[in-house]
């Protein structure tokens, strides 16, 4: 059976098999079978592709569409996702929305929050102006740890770019009551948006772009826990960045 949404994906932005297939570094006879057999790629080539072809993934492989709750282990583990790619924009959404007391991020970029959200600075606003104390940390572009990061993720100055993106977007909430913005240089282990008790953490892999990394939901059940852990990492890496300026 041939996958209609990805042979419609490919002729929409004239793209051949073999220049998808340079892309997302495989064989062209891969995308072939893909687009003529329906066969589904390994979750991270497919989420490579829909990033070249500018879809989203699950459109063009519903099958991919895949969240794992939790059957054993820690308390504090609500659902794993195996990709941030999975993650419904809705779910961070609903997180800070429902936030009393803070909200806490920290990222290299995470541009993907202001583009599927275009509310988002709205958003935050409104839950500083309601009290609740709003802290987000991006990753300063003229970092030596960000371009290492680009280079182990074959991101190039990509990451750098996102990351000057990142500080755009945020710029309007520096010096809003109850938001500061910062920039840190820290090697980043892990991506961490936190909304009161309640956390998406996106485990950073090595040669692995964010989206295609593992994210993991936790609620905070006791002290000493895994939410506890990385929101212990979060302070560290906040006490280290530098408060963002306003614009002249």
């Amino acid at each position: 059976m041939s996958n209609e949404r990805l042979r419609n994906a490919l002729s929409n932005g004239s793209w051949t098999h073999a220049e998808l297939a340079k892309r997302v570094d495989v064989d062209p006879k891969s995308v072939e079978r893909w687009v003529n057999q329906g066969r589904v790629p390994r979750r991270a080539t497919a989420l490579r592709a829909a990033e070249a072809l500018g879809e989203d993934v699950h459109t063009l492989w519903p099958s991919l569409r895949h969240s794992r709750q939790n059957r054993a282990g820690s308390p504090e583990l609500v659902t794993l996702y195996d990709a941030r790619a999975d993650v419904p924009v809705s779910t961070y959404v609903s997180m800070f929305s429902a936030a009393k007391q803070e909200i806490s991020v920290v990222v290299y970029a995470a541009v993907f929050l202001h583009e599927a959200y275009p509310r988002l600075n709205d958003l935050l606003r409104e839950r500083a102006a309601d009290g609740v104390t709003v802290r987000i940390a991006v990753g300063d572009p003229d970092s030596e740890n960000i371009a290492a990061r680009g280079r182990e993720e074959r991101f190039g100055h990509g990451i750098e770019t996102r990351c000057r993106l990142a500080a755009m977007h945020y710029q309007p909430l520096v010096g809003v009551p109850g938001i500061e913005v910062r920039a840190h240089s820290t090697t980043l282990y892990n991506s961490i948006y936190r909304a009161d008790d309640q956390m998406l953490v996106n485990a950073h892999a090595w040669g692995v772009n964010a989206y295609a990394a593992p994210v993991w939901h936790l609620k905070r059940a006791g002290t000493a826990g895994i939410f506890d852990t990385y929101a212990t990492s979060f302070a560290a890496i906040w006490k280290s960045a530098v408060p963002v300026r306003e614009e002249d």
